[in-house]
């Protein structure tokens, strides 16, 4: 027997502030990026890291995320939107996850290899604040129900309207949001455990890739405003398969990053800043 929908949709508001126009989509991932930022920080000085390229990066790591996140929207899931060379330029109008993590990782390497800094030791504290913070950005998804799945009666189906959605459905915003939570619940246990040192990274990417691959298999194809999919995969499953990839083979090699922190911290040696 199926069980009632206990989420009920709620329709999220937004605010004229002047000039500006405000969505709880942006209120909450920017307290994502604030928390992922406070975060990371702390855990890099508990490395005995100096977390000042990190601060350094924050503006780069942002820029690059919204940037690509946007683009990433426009050329992977909605090219209809484009209309003209100024629709690359409005980053309000459309943001992709997954792109804007793409845009990170990209500003990160453009960041630490100009400025000559090793990144490998900052990794565990990076994945450590990347998880808590993409699951708060993902409430914004949830709150605006930008992401809706199948047909559904689970507990964690939301009851869409049945006008245009057709009845309840699994949001996927939410379903991202609790995936992340319980990655973020798993690393900071190992952290405090003692274990992974220098694998937390690869172990982030392992995990969140092996999840949403199979949560983009839930996602809506019977709505007029759904993502594109190529080869009976959304984009952001075949970044999922690259992301696997890359936490098993991380996973394999030794660890160097952490590792190499402590040993900095215990010698007194200083790791090069920005």
């Amino acid at each position: 027997m199926l069980l009632a929908t206990v989420i009920p949709y709620w329709k999220s508001p937004s605010f004229d502030l002047g000039p500006f126009h405000l969505e709880l989509f942006g209120v909450f991932v920017a307290l994502g990026v604030g928390l992922a930022a406070w975060i990371i920080q702390r855990q890099a000085e508990r490395d005995g890291l100096d977390p000042r390229p990190l601060q350094d990066y924050a503006l780069w790591g942002v820029g690059f995320g919204v940037l690509v996140g946007h683009w990433f929207h426009l050329l992977a899931y909605h090219h209809e939107e484009i209309t003209s060379v100024w629709s690359f330029f409005r980053v309000w109008s459309g943001l992709s996850s997954f792109g804007g993590l793409l845009g990170g990782i990209i500003g990160a390497a453009i960041f630490f290899r100009k400025s000559k800094i090793p990144m490998a030791p900052y990794h565990d504290a990076l994945a450590l604040g990347v998880a808590p913070g993409w699951a708060i950005a993902r409430i914004g998804c949830f709150v605006v129900h930008d992401h809706p799945g199948v047909f559904s009666h689970s507990f964690l189906a939301v009851n869409f309207p049945m006008a245009y959605y057709g009845g309840p459905r699994l949001d996927l915003g939410l379903v991202d949001c609790l995936w992340l939570f319980g990655i973020t619940a798993v690393l900071f246990g190992l952290r405090k455990a003692g274990k992974a040192d220098g694998r937390l990274m690869p172990l982030l990417a392992l995990l969140y890739g092996m999840g949403r691959f199979c949560f983009d298999f839930l996602r809506a194809t019977d709505l007029s405003y759904i993502d594109h999919r190529y080869f009976g995969l959304t984009p952001a499953q075949y970044g999922s398969i690259l992301l696997v990839i890359y936490g098993v083979y991380r996973l394999i090699k030794p660890a160097a990053g952490a590792v190499h922190a402590r040993k900095t911290q215990a010698s007194g040696e200083k790791l090069p800043t920005a």
